[in-house]
């Protein structure tokens, strides 16, 4: 991990660079690894998604029409990140944002240029100490102290606690859990808590993304499994968006694949909703839904991944929904009966595989 002064030297070298190419008579530029292309990424099935070491660069152009804006709003976020890092002080991507609404035009703007000058610095965006506002939950068996002393008793919440929003500087970290749930919705989280999951699956750690997982919901699966090594499972809808959502908690994703290394966890398990198990089950015709034409091409998307090109369970998996042309969400399984996922399924699924 880069220290504050390295932060604001990097920097300076980006400034040192434009000052010298100006002095030259020629237009400046910025460039960063492209995070858009699968042609950068390589798989491994023990790290997940990384970037390949020469990766084809992205080039914001001073002298190009289709750049220059995006080249002055990144120069103006990473004079804003050189000040936050110098002072030591912290602000949100939303802060940044509302320093200019009408310059930015959108958050997502913001949000993008952080995670280009992350990649650009060769830095995590932590780093720049610019936080970003949680929206995952977490709940059962861990306790841990947050950097400005708050003291966090996860099991003492009934309806979960949100993910901190600075996951580095979390200490004290302590839990007797024998296993993390990692829950693709909030509903199905809050439903399992209120059924008393965390007592029925031993001792356990319940977390979810609300959806896509933000940053810090994933920093903190990774910084779980990085202390305890216990084992985890991710319950996701057997669509294939679900499946996405549990391949970025696992192998990372494309984005954010410079940062792989701090935020994905092969480890993580696809307990479920499998599609065999939609069919295993008999869970009736009135509760799935039909694949639309957005999901069978994210679908086949998926299948080009190189996680699914190495394995062949998934591909079957994935094959057996697009050929039945219907997905199923987690909340189907309340057809059978209104608690079959907390006493049955999970119960079952975690005893078949050896885990309880």
């Amino acid at each position: 991990m880069d220290s504050d002064d390295t932060v604001l030297k990097k920097i300076e070298q980006i400034m040192l660079s434009i000052v010298k190419t100006l002095s030259l008579g020629e237009p400046p530029s910025l460039l960063y690894d492209s995070r858009s292309t699968w042609d950068n990424i390589s798989f491994h099935e023990e790290t997940g998604l990384q970037m390949k070491l020469n990766p084809s660069m992205t080039v914001l152009k001073y002298n190009v029409a289709t750049s220059v804006n995006r080249y002055a709003l990144t120069l103006k976020v990473i004079s804003l990140i050189y000040k936050l890092v110098q002072t030591n002080s912290f602000c949100t991507k939303r802060d940044i944002f509302y320093q200019d609404k009408n310059l930015f035009a959108s958050q997502a703007v913001v949000d993008d240029i952080i995670d280009n000058i992350s990649c650009m610095l060769k830095v995590p965006r932590w780093q720049l100490h610019v936080i970003a506002t949680s929206k995952g939950c977490i709940a059962g068996q861990i306790q841990y102290t947050e950097q400005d002393g708050n003291v966090v008793n996860c099991s003492a919440s009934n309806s979960g606690v949100l993910v901190s929003s600075n996951i580095v500087g979390l200490e004290n970290i302590r839990t007797n859990a024998k296993l993390v749930l990692i829950i693709e919705k909030d509903a199905t989280f809050q439903k399992l808590l209120d059924e008393g999951i965390c007592q029925k699956l031993y001792p356990c750690i319940v977390i979810t993304g609300k959806g896509f997982p933000d940053v810090n919901t994933r920093l903190m699966v990774k910084k779980i499994w990085d202390i305890f090594h216990i084992p985890m499972f991710a319950l996701v809808d057997a669509d294939p968006h679900g499946i996405e959502i549990m391949c970025i908690y696992k192998f990372g994703s494309r984005s954010l694949s410079f940062e792989g290394h701090n935020l994905a966890v092969p480890a993580i398990h696809w307990l479920g909703i499998l599609p065999s198990d939609v069919e295993r089950l008999h869970i009736s015709k009135e509760v799935v839904i039909p694949l639309t034409k957005t999901d069978i091409a994210k679908a086949n998307e998926l299948e080009k991944r190189p996680y699914f090109q190495q394995n062949k369970v998934w591909q079957a998996e994935l094959t057996k929904m697009i050929h039945w042309g219907h997905k199923a969400e987690i909340q189907s399984l309340s057809s059978i009966s209104m608690d079959f996922l907390s006493e049955v399924y999970l119960p079952n699924k975690l005893r078949y595989a050896g885990w309880i």
